[in-house]
């Protein structure tokens, strides 16, 4: 009898052993491990989650329980609970009215007013007969409530600081392209609202291109809201070819006071008012409806692009929608918190900010953001969830990384980053046709640094060491080509 009931004896103290390890001593796998090394950052700064989607089992966990800032993966939550809250056919308005001789333009947070459908508000409204604006543009923006300043640094000329707004024009901000030709450079603005004074003194140059705010420091940018100025007066390597730079330089009101101007003009329109703050009067006329694209493309682009601002607009959106209008950030952390709840995930360090993951208060577990990927997975939104995460080695945050590699295609990751934390979470289908939940945040003043140990996760996990190596990144050889069946499995 009892020499039948060994083998269950062994089964069982070896799962016990299994499930006692992943818990508690668990260790990332050996490349994790090196890439932490050489980038001199601590395995304890690293937090890991990695499970198996069909089983649920958890496969490697590493300080999954601990709370940190988990940068745009924060952006998960917000856009897995706007999907299921208010389905992925859900579209902004903005509406427009005619108030005696005024225009009032009423915003409901549209996160992608941007120029093209901006020009289609315009266009739309000179298309139903009108041609003069007799007084002035009124701005409605009462949909949101005052907002907090929530830029994470100071630059406050970059796109990611702008505040959300009710009426947010797109995105508030100016596109200066630059073209080398005929031994100089030329500098542009889309859109040119007009007032706005472009000084170029950019001369070319030889050497390599810099990315990021080093390109800015070369070519000597500087801006100025009042009157809106922007001045380049650096140099202009000849290898950047047409490169161009986003910058948010305006006041709101101004902002939208130039496109009108600019655009009314070139539709044949007149208008000689001033744009204002207000809102309709009982007695104003609806005169058209401008719908946005569907949440399901929105959130596309809040994840495939890491969009702060429209992440912002999303999250306040949820507060209008659930808790109702003025919407403040608390009605929309309240809505988050009880969806959770429904959700049956248990989130108790769960530290939500503004819903962007762009914050230096905001936190989250590995084991959190994992629980969300499991419910996501199984939710009836899952295919607009999926679909908007980053595909690596072919587009968005991840176009660039891991090209070449095997686990190119095979993976949708969302990435985060800010100065002192670094993370990736998402879905990775190794090459056994498994597909994983896989989460990392690194929390460490070189988090910056941690790249190649996070991707060295994402290529372990593919490998199939999730499945058969564990921690020691040995993976267990299949008969077949990639992504066939495991040998014996």
């Amino acid at each position: 009898m009892i020499g039948s009931l060994l083998p269950y004896f062994k089964a069982l103290i070896v799962s016990l052993a299994l499930t006692f390890a992943s818990a508690h001593g668990a260790s990332l796998p050996v490349p994790v491990r090196q890439a932490l090394a050489a980038a001199g950052i601590p395995q304890s700064s690293a937090h890991v989650v990695v499970q198996d989607l069909a089983s649920g089992r958890t496969s490697l966990s590493v300080n999954a329980s601990a709370s940190v800032n988990p940068a745009s993966v924060m952006k998960l939550v917000t856009t897995f609970a706007a999907l299921e809250l208010l389905g992925p056919a859900y579209r902004w308005k903005t509406e427009v009215y005619l108030d005696g001789d005024d225009l009032v333009l009423r915003g409901f947070g549209d996160p992608k007013l941007d120029y093209e459908s901006f020009w289609m508000l315009l266009r739309s409204l000179r298309g139903r007969g009108l041609r003069d604006i007799r007084g002035d543009v009124v701005l409605d923006r009462s949909w949101f409530g005052p907002v907090a300043n929530g830029r994470v640094d100071d630059d406050v000329f970059r796109p990611y600081n702008v505040d959300p707004d009710a009426l947010l024009v797109n995105f508030k901000s100016l596109r200066f392209v630059f073209v080398p030709e005929n031994g100089g450079v030329r500098v542009f603005a889309e859109p040119s609202p007009p007032g706005l004074e472009l000084l170029n003194a950019l001369k070319l140059s030889e050497g390599g291109c810099p990315e990021g705010r080093a390109f800015r420091e070369l070519i000597q940018a500087s801006f100025q809201s009042t009157p809106p100025r922007a001045a380049f007066t650096g140099l202009y390597p000849v290898v950047c070819g047409v490169r161009d730079l986003n910058v948010a330089l305006h006041h709101p009101e101004d902002y939208v006071a130039g496109m009108v101007r600019l655009l009314w003009s070139e539709m044949g329109g007149s208008w000689t008012g001033r744009v204002r703050n207000g809102v309709a009067s009982p007695t104003a006329q609806l005169v058209y409806t401008h719908e946005s694209a569907s949440l399901s493309e929105v959130v596309r682009d809040i994840n495939k692009f890491s969009n702060n601002v429209m992440a912002r607009q999303l999250f306040l959106t949820l507060a209008a929608e659930m808790g109702g209008a003025p919407a403040n950030p608390e009605h929309a952390r309240q809505s988050v918190r009880q969806w959770l709840q429904l959700r049956k995930i248990s989130a108790p360090e769960l530290v939500i900010d503004n819903g962007s993951g762009l914050s230096r208060v905001e936190r989250a577990s590995a084991a959190t953001i994992a629980a969300l990927l499991q419910a996501a997975w199984r939710s009836r939104v899952m295919p607009e969830f999926a679909a908007s995460l980053p595909v690596v080695a072919m587009d968005g945050t991840m176009r660039k990384r891991l090209l070449g590699e095997r686990v190119a295609g095979h993976a949708h990751i969302k990435t985060g980053l800010l100065h002192d934390a670094r993370s990736i979470a998402g879905y990775v289908l190794d090459r056994h046709g498994r597909r994983h939940a896989v989460v990392m945040i690194v929390n460490h003043p070189r988090a910056g640094q941690s790249q190649e140990a996070l991707d060295a996760l994402l290529t372990w996990v593919y490998e199939g060491a999730a499945v058969w190596g564990r921690a020691t990144g040995r993976g267990r050889p299949t008969s077949g080509p990639p992504g066939a069946a495991p040998a014996n499995p």
